[in-house]
């Protein structure tokens, strides 16, 4: 009985090979039930996610109003098309503030002000799962300006009417 009643309270405590989550995987849970997969993701918006491509950025553009049209960047620690010269503090940056390290403000899209409620060790989960995503060098188009013609395929966001009832 005192042997089952240990075993219980090392259990209950998180001791005797319990497994203590990593940075990182909770980054990974962060992302993916924040849906960023979504947006960052080839194929997701076409119903046909590639799995094997998560967050190398998406092919599918979001016209928002007058602004433009927006692709879902690179995401992975690639150098040249992803985020691999981004320091930690810039991810965070971009993801808490919508700021670029280039002073470009992301896509309204970009869900950044939610992001912003985040706690400061969750913003360093979500960096820290990011920089573990091997690089893999895909460059995606855009962004376009609100004329222009991309060569992908574009869903439009809609504002509601100004003179609809609310």
């Amino acid at each position: 009985m005192r042997l089952w009643l240990a075993v219980l309270l090392l259990a209950m405590a998180g001791v005797g090979g319990a497994h203590a989550e990593t940075p990182a995987e909770r980054g990974k849970y962060l992302a993916s039930f924040s849906g960023c997969d979504h947006c960052h993701t080839p194929g997701y918006f076409l119903g046909k996610p590639d799995w094997s491509r998560v967050f190398t950025g998406s092919d599918v553009g979001f016209k928002v109003g007058e602004l433009g049209i927006f692709v879902g960047p690179n995401l992975t620690s690639d150098k040249e098309t992803g985020l691999g010269e981004w320091t930690d503090e810039q991810i965070a940056a971009a993801i808490t503030t919508g700021v670029r390290p280039d002073g470009r403000i992301l896509a309204p899209i970009m869900p950044w002000r939610s992001f912003a409620k985040m706690t400061k060790s969750d913003v360093d989960a979500l960096v820290a799962f990011l920089r573990s995503l091997p690089p893999v060098s895909n460059k995606v188009p855009g962004p376009f300006g609100p004329n222009e013609k991309p060569p992908i395929y574009v869903m439009t966001l809609v504002p509601p009417d100004a003179g609809a009832a609310k």
